[in-house]
């Protein structure tokens, strides 16, 4: 539907060809806007990571998932894009892993955090839309609606009582492959995001994501709290936003986080290529494989005046008082992630945010990096360990390759402050 140029010719172009591509950016962005507002912000979020200059090393590449403000705004009732199916699956899952138990208060201190949100067990899917519009970072997938996705087997309850989504593994497909995206209807302004999951996509060509997103791209601000690419097994966290959101130092000491800054300082959209600022954490078990091998773990993402920060507590390590669904987050460990609230006030840059999981392939980053090296997992590239010189040629060769494309979520709860 957009021509563009070539990713990759544009990933290695020198600084003053990448930034003579900032206008020609702007001007096929007003061009989808005409169609459609939501893409048109989706294809600005996901060109603009491979535009930022980057440094010699290939582990400082900036990117974020697509944004779509169209789909945050949606009813407080009904789905606007999926299935009147009610059906939320079966005991025949694909995962064995099991999240943190039931929330209970019993074992721990009383918590000023309330659930306003609770996504679990057979009722997980209540409350959420499924995106069915082609995908906007271009990847070589189809989103389903529920039922759609139900009947084929993309989405179930397990024998566990956690939620799966899946994408295709047909052996062979022409074009795309079918696969999942849902936003939650309730929308939330601040707040604490807890997220358990025992299983995220992984491997050559997934690009699975967990964020949270605002009407208006960027105005509404995004803060993408997982993703990553292929088989990269540390996670980047990052948020992007109007202009005048920054942050105020690049060292993760006086920022007080365990995570390594990617690029810029500046967390705007349009004055930094739509990089934001993105932060990786410092733990190979944070992302894909990684994650999957400890039976993953929780994250959280708490938005209040004093910013936003986005936690990770792998699997054994999870606080009891997340356990107990009466967290406490002022006794946690420092952030993998922190954007303090000294430079970017969170309740000007961030508004009547969604959660959203989605799993693309290939698309703008994975197969932009094909066959790159260089950030932690990807020792080899995915052109050399599949042989295929080309992502969607993979994607439409491979189906069995994507075995381990699936996330397997325990819970979402979404917690407002009530003192």
């Amino acid at each position: 539907m957009y021509t563009f140029f070539p990713l990759l010719a544009l990933a290695l172009a020198p600084a003053s060809l990448v930034e003579g591509k900032a206008s020609f950016l702007s001007h096929a962005h007003k061009v989808a806007v005409k169609h459609s507002g939501g893409l048109a912000r989706d294809l600005r979020v996901a060109f603009g990571g491979v535009l930022v200059t980057q440094p010699t090393t290939s582990n400082q590449n900036v990117y974020c998932v697509s944004s779509d403000g169209v789909g945050v705004s949606v009813p407080s009732s009904g789905n606007s894009t999926s299935s009147t199916s009610t059906a939320k699956g079966n005991a025949t899952a694909t995962g064995t892993g099991t999240g943190t138990a039931a929330p209970s208060s019993t074992s721990v201190a009383s918590s000023p955090w309330k659930v306003v949100q609770n996504y679990s067990g057979q009722t997980f899917f209540n409350g959420w839309s499924f995106f069915t519009t082609a995908d906007p970072t271009n990847g070589n997938v189809q989103y389903v609606d529920q039922g759609t996705a139900q009947s084929a087997g993309l989405i179930e309850i397990n024998s566990n009582g956690n939620a799966v989504m899946r994408v295709e593994t047909t052996p062979q497909v022409q074009t795309n492959r079918q696969s999942v995206r849902i936003t939650t209807e309730a929308t939330f302004d601040g707040g604490l995001v807890v997220m358990d999951a025992v299983h995220m996509p992984t491997g050559c060509g997934t690009w699975p994501a967990f964020w949270t997103n605002g009407p208006n791209w960027p105005a509404g601000g995004e803060i993408d709290i997982v993703e990553g690419v292929n088989n990269y097994t540390n996670n980047q966290a990052t948020i992007h936003t109007n202009p005048g959101c920054t942050l105020p130092s690049t060292s993760s000491t006086q920022l007080n986080m365990s995570g390594t800054l990617v690029a810029s300082t500046d967390c705007s959209a349009s004055q930094t290529g739509n990089q934001g600022c993105g932060i990786r954490s410092t733990l190979s078990n944070s992302f894909g494989s990684g994650f999957n091998g400890i039976g993953g773990g929780v994250y959280a993402m708490l938005w209040d005046i004093t910013g936003i920060k986005v936690y990770f507590f792998p699997r054994g390590s999870i606080p009891a008082d997340i356990t107990a669904g009466a967290p406490q987050p002022q006794n946690w460990p420092a952030p993998m992630a922190d954007w303090p609230s000294t430079d970017c006030n969170p309740y000007q840059f961030f508004n009547t945010h969604s959660a959203i999981f989605d799993t693309t392939l290939c698309g703008d980053w994975a197969g932009g990096v094909w066959s790159g090296t260089g950030v932690p997992g990807q020792s080899v590239s995915c052109a050399q360990e599949t042989g295929f010189s080309t992502c969607s040629a993979f994607v439409q060769a491979s189906g069995a390759s994507f075995s381990e494309a699936y996330w397997e979520v325990s819970s979402v709860h979404i917690y407002q402050d009530s003192s």
